[in-house]
């Protein structure tokens, strides 16, 4: 990796004169997670461009927290410019809305927040509605990652290297990549994620949850730098790419809280009685005392996850 890096910045060196170079303004030292007005605007275009993805949807913008003391309702949000200064109403759930403002394009002002760095997170929220609980459309994740990449609302990749390589694609390329890190959030913890349609239907593997963490992705020391840092619980990606999926696929959310199926093996066994009987796991602890052990079964794999009170809740078997 280290290599990789001076790699990197070798070629960038050499490379600097052939770019166009950009002069960022810093309005505001207090609060450096602000995003571009003008890159929120092109992703509302991209959205009214390519509505046909989602076309019962309508956008929205939303923050979210990256550090467990942040509260989101403490979000303050103002679209500000050399003399625009505008107030974003937020609303409970963390989003909110743009409108079209002429004179903070030509300031190009930004949307600012009374949060410092790295306590907080952008992404687009589509959501047909009408759909069951825990339960997302995949054609409005596809638009949310296209609307969020045009948009720059990403913070930060797992990796130096795919953020630089990521800014080399456009939206539409990057998102139709059949294995996209682009991280979607649950609204609640998760054990599961399927992709649902007609009678088709498919369990994805632990490499596309929490950040692939139980797949050797995003150690522990890259997650102050990843959007996941306190919602790691909730985190998935999805084979957007994937045309084998159409966009009418539901993509079904399985809380960690949720009943164990009639006739799970493992529930209610013991974390000591899990362990005696199917050996070592990949062990993942969260804040909220649950844990996913991981195991490798030939070339599927089984996940167990433990209750706060070291109790097995369920368990999951993919072939």
């Amino acid at each position: 990796m280290r290599l990789a890096l001076l790699l990197l910045l070798f070629v960038l060196w050499g490379a600097a004169p052939a770019f166009a170079t950009e002069t960022i303004v810093i309005r505001d030292l207090r609060s450096p997670v602000d995003k571009s007005y003008r890159k929120m605007v092109q992703g509302m275009d991209l959205f009214a461009e390519r509505h046909a993805l989602a076309p019962a949807a309508e956008l929205r913008y939303r923050v979210l927290v990256r550090k467990r003391d942040t509260d989101v309702r403490d979000v303050q949000l103002r679209l500000l410019g050399d003399t625009v200064k505008q107030p974003v109403p937020l609303a409970a759930d963390g989003t909110f809305t743009l409108g079209r403002d002429a004179k903070a394009l030509a300031e190009d002002a930004v949307v600012s927040a009374n949060r410092p760095s790295q306590t907080m997170t952008w992404r687009a929220d589509i959501r047909t509605p009408g759909l069951p609980a825990n339960t997302r459309r995949l054609g409005d994740l596809r638009l949310e990652c296209q609307v969020g990449m045009r948009a720059g609302l990403i913070s930060q990749y797992p990796s130096l290297l795919d953020r630089f390589f990521n800014a080399m694609q456009r939206p539409a390329d990057y998102c139709n990549g059949r294995e996209v890190r682009y991280l979607f959030f649950a609204e609640q913890p998760i054990f599961g994620v399927a992709l649902h349609d007609g009678a088709r239907r498919e369990v994805q593997p632990a490499a596309r949850l929490y950040a692939g963490v139980l797949v050797g992705d995003t150690p522990q020391a890259e997650r102050r730098y990843c959007d996941c840092e306190a919602l790691l619980d909730r985190a998935y990606t999805l084979p957007l790419g994937d045309q084998s999926w159409p966009d009418d696929t539901l993509v079904e959310l399985e809380p960690m809280d949720a009943a164990a199926p009639a006739g799970d093996p493992v529930a209610g066994y013991t974390k000591p009685e899990v362990a005696a009987a199917l050996g070592d796991a990949k062990r993942l602890r969260f804040d909220n005392g649950y844990e996913v052990w991981d195991y490798g079964v030939g070339k599927g794999e089984m996940m167990v996850l433990i209750a706060p009170s070291g109790v097995a809740a369920k368990s999951r078997t993919l072939p």
